[in-house]
Parts: C-alpha cells; structure tokens; sequence
C-alpha cells in the first residue's frame, strides 16, 4: 500500500484551514470557526508521534471504499487530506449522503471502540489519505492522552448534532427547498466571485446533489435546467453558477418562484 507523509489540519483547502470541516445539509448556515475541531488539535508534540505510530495510514483513489455499513466495525479513520463521504444505502439501493468530511475530522463512528457495525458506509469523494486507529490501539490512546479522549467525545456530540438536523431538513422541508438551501450552502463554501454571479467552484455531479438532498438524479437535472431557464444559475460543464441568489434564498424559505 502505498504510503504518503502525514498531512496537518493547517494543510486543508484555502477556507477550510481554521475548523475541521464538513459538508453536509444543515438548518444552520455555514461559520467561521463553528466547526469540529481538528481531532489531534492540542495535542503536544509527542502525544501526536505517539498517535501516528499506532495509527496505519491508507491512501485511497477517488472512489474507493473505507468501509461499508453492516461490517464489524474497528476504530476511526482521522482524514489526512481529500475527501472523505459518508451515506446510508437502503435496500432499494437509494442512497443519501450523510456528510462529506475533510482533513482533521475522523469517520467510522459511532461505535469507535469496536463493538457494533458499521450504520452506513465510507468512500473516498476525491484521492485522500487517512490514518486508521484501530479499536485496541484507540481505546489506550484516550487512556494515556484526556486531549485525544476530549476530541473523540467532541467529535462524536458534533456528528450526532449533524446527523440530528440532517434527519430535521429531510423531514421538514421539500425537495425543492432543500436543493435551494444545498446551493447556498455550496456558494458559502466554495463560492468565487465574478463579474455576473458565484461560481461554485468545486466539482459535484448531479447524483452528488441528489444523494445530498435526497432525490434522483434526473429530479436534479431537471431542477437545474429550470433554474437555468428562469435565469436563477448557470451550469459550464461541471460548474454551476448562481446568478440570484435572492430567488433561491426564496425558494429556501418556501416561497413559490415564476
């Protein structure tokens, strides 16, 4: 396998540097600093070395699998870079993105220690690196280090609240809404400015949308196609533009749009 040097939080994308960041659908619109905490933040020099050393790094080309729901599950996987999305498959093989995960946060809860299955699974969005802990390794860790035990609870209270209104949006809100909210979202995040309107500027598929919002794909090319033609956005290959965001700030809050 091969290996790669270990990247820091500090290395994440320009605009993910502050927080260890996450994509999901959230209520809440994206801020600075009210991110999860890189999990080995305010460790001491020695008690990283001695996380690294027991920890086994992979790295993963876009769209491998890390692990996969129903399967024992051993320990967190702590991403080193890329991007990490985890979702739930249902029998009927629809699936819905739960989150997208970048460098510092860690995936594989919620039963860190070991003891339970997967609840849903684990891919590689992008080429990443990420260093397994597994479920012994892991449980002396927080033993020996209350930072890396502190991190770990942190980060699972994060995750549960993210989850928790995850559940709330698909519950409470359409499709429509949800894809307006998600559109937003991704102009927060990855938004650049240009004469005209927001280029997203990052790369998701139409089945990307749908997973996130919780429809098909061809309910979101249809979607976008409409939303072109009433001059809400533009698409360019694999980019979209938004060019009013005061109409899908509308359609966020419910409001019917000509």
């Amino acid at each position: 396998m091969q290996t790669t040097a270990p990247i820091r939080p500090s290395q994440a994308p320009a605009g993910l540097q502050t927080q260890a960041s996450a994509l999901l659908l959230s209520e809440a619109a994206p801020k600075a600093g009210t991110g999860q905490r890189p999990l080995l933040d305010g460790l001491t020099e020695r008690e990283v070395a001695l996380v690294l050393e027991k920890g086994r790094r992979r790295v993963l080309y876009r769209g491998a699998t890390l692990f996969t729901q129903e399967t024992p599950n051993d320990g967190i996987w702590i991403v080193e870079s890329g991007r990490i999305r985890v979702f739930y498959a249902a029998p009927s093989g629809r699936e819905i993105t739960l989150a997208y995960w970048y460098p510092g946060n860690f995936v594989g809860g919620p039963d860190v220690f070991g003891a339970g299955l997967h609840k849903w699974s684990g891919m590689a969005a992008s080429n990443s690196s990420v260093l397994h802990l597994p479920a012994k390794a892991l449980r002396q860790l927080v033993t020996q280090i209350p930072a890396l035990a502190i991190g770990v609870i942190d980060g699972l209270t994060f995750k549960g609240r993210c989850y928790s209104t995850l559940a709330q949006m698909l519950g409470t809100r359409s499709i429509t809404e949800r894809l307006a909210h998600l559109l937003l979202h991704l102009c927060d995040l990855y938004g650049v400015a240009e004469e005209d309107g927001t280029v997203i500027a990052a790369t998701f598929t139409h089945a990307d949308l749908a997973h996130m919002v919780g429809a098909t794909r061809q309910w979101v090319t249809i979607s976008l196609k409409r939303l072109s033609e009433q001059g809400v956005l533009v698409t360019r290959r694999t980019q979209i533009v938004v060019l009013r965001p005061d109409i899908l700030a509308a359609m966020r809050g419910g409001e019917e749009c000509a």
